[in-house]
């Protein structure tokens, strides 16, 4: 038996840009999934998912097909089998001869989009042997940054070459054309930059993380941004987002860090045609800035409030699942 362990992840500044060739400042979560593989006597492959509070879903496939035999979720088993089946094109030897059961545990509700999909790819990639980058490339596509979050052990800086941004932009754009995963032909891939950086904000009791209560589609957002902004010409905002990547982990007081937030909010809602989500709150007392995918996914806020003041405010709003910095940040 052998068993994976993957990390959750936010993207703190970069989030689109970082599809260009943007610097993004990254950070792994202490929630995650771990995945278990081991060998069985029958010849079937099973798959039981599970999320923190409840079974998620459970799938039977034949491993030389990897065709399914029998599921619980439709829509969930032939996402997953499309997943294996780019795990066989670049492992072919991978399922051969052997029953195999898998189960996963995810550490989130699989709504919060903390990374359910990356921590997958990830766990799985370790198991084959395989590049996790090439395999997020077969399936979900995206620039990457949850893949080297998945194995770190502390914020990165994580960047393309102007080669790969170019490439990852066309990749997720085919992708996109068609809804969830969807195997495609093979090609190197490079592996990104992603460097370890020393980020531990003095200021942490002051920041939180608060879910928006619907979880975006990755997949669609960056389509959309790229469809928006394909061949428009993006290099002043990406210098600028990548300086305040660089500028973040210099801050040694909250109001220096609100104001990058609240830059990188206008810089990142500009290219996106987006209202910035402060204007959604009115009367908070802070600065607050989106995380990954606009419009569902968490949010960071910056405030003096302590965590009840914060809960106060937002459960007022229906929003009902907030974090301290450092409850989530590994």
């Amino acid at each position: 038996m052998s068993q994976f362990q993957a990390h959750g992840k936010f993207l703190l500044t970069g989030e689109y840009l970082v599809l260009k060739g943007a610097l993004a400042l990254a950070i792994p979560l202490k929630l995650g999934q771990t995945l278990t593989a081991e060998t069985c006597f029958d010849k079937f492959l099973r798959w039981d998912a599970y999320k923190p509070d409840d079974a998620w879903f459970s799938v039977t496939l034949d491993p030389k097909t990897l065709e399914l035999i029998d599921c619980d979720d439709r829509q969930k088993a032939e996402k997953l089998a499309q997943i294996l089946k780019a795990v066989k094109q670049l492992n072919p030897k991978v399922f051969e001869g052997i029953g195999l059961k898998f189960t996963t545990h995810l550490d989130f509700d699989p709504n919060w989009g903390l990374g359910s999909s990356s921590t997958l790819i990830a766990n799985l990639a370790h198991w084959a042997n395989v590049n996790p980058y090439e395999l997020l490339k077969l399936t979900f596509g995206g620039s990457g940054y949850d893949i080297a979050c998945a194995r770190a052990e502390g914020p990165i800086y994580y960047q393309l070459s102007a080669a790969e941004s170019a490439l990852r932009c066309f990749d997720c754009a085919q992708q996109t054309q068609a809804q969830g995963p969807k195997v495609v032909e093979p090609v190197e891939t490079p592996t990104p930059t992603a460097e370890p950086i020393d980020f531990n904000p003095p200021f942490a009791d002051h920041l939180f993380f608060v879910y928006q209560g619907q979880k975006q589609s990755s997949s669609k957002e960056i389509k959309a941004f790229l469809e928006k902004t394909n061949p428009v010409d993006l290099q002043n905002d990406i210098t600028a987002a990548s300086e305040i990547s660089k500028a973040v982990p210099k801050c040694q007081t909250l109001d220096e860090f609100a104001m990058l937030m609240q830059c990188h909010e206008r810089i990142i809602a500009r290219c996106i045609g987006q209202e910035p989500v402060q204007k959604r709150f009115p009367g908070f007392e802070g600065v607050l800035k989106s995380l990954g995918a606009w419009g569902g996914d968490f949010i960071l806020a910056t405030t003096e409030w302590d965590k009840s003041q914060v809960e106060a405010y937002f459960k007022k709003k229906g929003l009902k699942v907030v974090f301290g910095y450092k409850e989530m940040v590994l």
